[in-house]
């Protein structure tokens, strides 16, 4: 067993595909259809016998690629992606299949705010000072690696947070107002009705992708069994 829920595989291969393609890697090799499918797997063993999480997430990631049906692999990326070009990606072709007598911007507004929900909070932000503990008997040139190695370890965490910010997506309040969603201004109610429809069809597309996750996961023992 590797991974404990399909969703949580799923962002683990999302994420672990989108490392290496920025890498450069040939992660997609990794699965080859062409092949046995448990011999391919089973090569990706560590040193110690078992199965190398790292590996099993690059090769998930080519798996789900290759054999998921368009439509499928999109809606994944739209919901579960953390790079915010394959999530816009993602989102961009999975409008033009939602059916809905809602205008072309409705549906877009609402395809969009519901990959990317509205965030509570306000965004993180990277230490702005640091803390070093400086023992009184310590000379002034060790004193000062001291103190240098806290600042480069403090930018160094401010880096890292920023560059995970700069992924984030974050829309104005304003984005999840439905009355900037229709120029026509339907009623109410409508909106309503066009919102809840747009959600179920999109909900459908999850649930449908995610079973098909479900079986490749199951059929290579890699999902724990008390998985939801």
């Amino acid at each position: 067993m590797i991974y404990a829920s399909v969703s949580g595989a799923v962002v683990a291969a999302l994420a672990a595909g989108e490392k290496g393609s920025a890498k450069g890697q040939a992660w997609q090799k990794l699965y080859n259809p062409n092949e046995d499918e448990a011999g391919c797997l089973a090569s990706l063993s560590s040193s110690g016998g078992g199965l190398d999480r790292a590996q099993v997430d690059y090769w998930l990631a080519a798996r789900l690629h290759h054999t998921l049906i368009p439509r499928h692999w999109e809606v994944l990326n739209a919901k579960y992606s953390s790079t915010k070009a394959r999530k816009l990606q993602g989102i961009a072709a999975i409008i033009p299949l939602i059916a809905s007598p809602a205008p072309a911007l409705f549906i877009h507004k609402a395809v969009t705010a519901w990959a990317i929900p509205k965030m509570k909070g306000a965004k993180r932000k990277g230490p702005e000072s640091v803390m070093v503990e400086i023992p009184l008997e310590v000379d002034d040139s060790r004193r000062e690696k001291l103190v240098s190695s806290a600042i480069a370890a403090g930018k160094s965490e401010r880096a890292r947070i920023e560059a995970l910010d700069q992924e984030l997506i974050i829309l104005p309040d304003s984005f999840y107002n439905m009355n900037n969603w229709d120029p026509d201004a339907a009623p109410e109610p409508t909106r309503y009705r066009w919102r809840a429809g747009i959600k179920e069809k999109l909900d459908g597309m999850i649930k449908d992708a995610l079973v098909e996750v479900r079986a490749i996961l199951e059929a290579e023992k890699l999902l724990g069994k008390e998985a939801a």
